[in-house]
């Protein structure tokens, strides 16, 4: 269990440890798995990594122990992961780890890094968002069914304005869509379009949809998270790996799959399923990184 093993990754040495360690102790899913996952999807999940402020949720006792959140990079990382200087806390200037290149995902495996969360904005322009974030969040008595027809409600809304969305699983129980910007606006700005698109939603659907944060009013109901374009906030990284029973994760879909699933068909997939499914379609959030558009003043 202790032993520890030297691998290379492109042309980093990395050393590897309690690689038997389980993780996922429901189905068995061990450290080594979850590293081989993130070696795997490295090529394609370092689009949505590079160049941002990432915060690592790790569960060094797997998904049933207690996890932590990481913001500042630990000291004893390898010279070759960089790091950036991001929001900072009350303990002052946070610098975080910058994931760059497969060696660096196959690390924060090894820290028992499950989940990884980025920023709207890169670090190299703190205060200028790339993209906009709805985070559909089903309250209790809803899931994804919920999720899934507002998604769709929110495309239709946004294509009147001409902006394209792309839509991702959160890997737990909801969805997220998101607007790509890759241009110049304020964080501001991208809360107060979510906000106000939510909005709209909530009052066309007054029972079911509600965008305030209160836990008792959510019942029944989905909520818009709007403030998750706060530039103190992140969201779960596409391709990254969830703290669930099972490796599931936050996975790129298709609007025939939202289609789908607000007519009941599951939108769960784990690591296995979306190497598969990025063999197959490639990656689907692709476009999320240099699509140029603009919302409305």
């Amino acid at each position: 269990m202790g032993e520890s093993v030297v691998t290379e990754v492109g042309d980093r040495q990395l050393t590897l440890t309690n690689l038997d360690k389980v993780l996922y102790p429901s189905v068995g899913f061990t450290k080594a798995e979850v590293i081989a996952y993130y070696a795997a999807i490295a090529p394609t999940m370092l689009a949505h990594t590079s160049g941002r402020c990432i915060t690592f949720r790790r569960y060094p006792d797997g998904v049933d122990g207690n996890s932590f959140f990481e913001k500042r990079c630990p000291s004893h990382r390898p010279a070759w992961v960089p790091v950036a200087v991001g929001p900072g806390d009350r303990r002052g200037i946070v610098e975080y780890c910058r994931l760059e290149e497969p060696a660096a995902l196959v690390w924060a495996a090894n820290l028992a890094a499950l989940e990884l969360h980025a920023p709207m904005a890169r670090s190299a322009d703190l205060e200028s968002p790339q993209m906009v974030v709805f985070d559909l969040d089903p309250g209790e008595k809803t899931g994804m069914t919920e999720c899934a027809a507002l998604a769709l409600e929110l495309q239709d809304l946004c294509a009147g304005i001409d902006l394209e969305l792309f839509p991702k699983t959160s890997g737990s129980k909801g969805l997220q869509v998101y607007a790509p910007l890759n241009s110049p606006h304020t964080h501001e700005h991208c809360a107060d379009f979510a906000r106000a698109a939510g909005q709209v939603l909530e009052k066309r659907h007054p029972k079911s949809v509600i965008t305030t944060m209160a836990k008792k009013d959510r019942v029944g109901k989905v909520l818009v998270d709007w403030s998750q374009n706060s530039r103190h906030k992140t969201t779960v990284c596409a391709f990254s790996l969830r703290a669930r029973p099972t490796p599931t994760v936050s996975t790129p879909v298709t609007w025939d799959e939202v289609e789908a699933a607000a007519n009941g068909e599951s939108l769960s997939f784990v690591a296995s399923e979306v190497l598969e499914r990025v063999e197959d379609l490639g990656d689907l959030f692709a476009s999320t990184a240099s699509l140029v558009q603009q919302l409305p003043g």
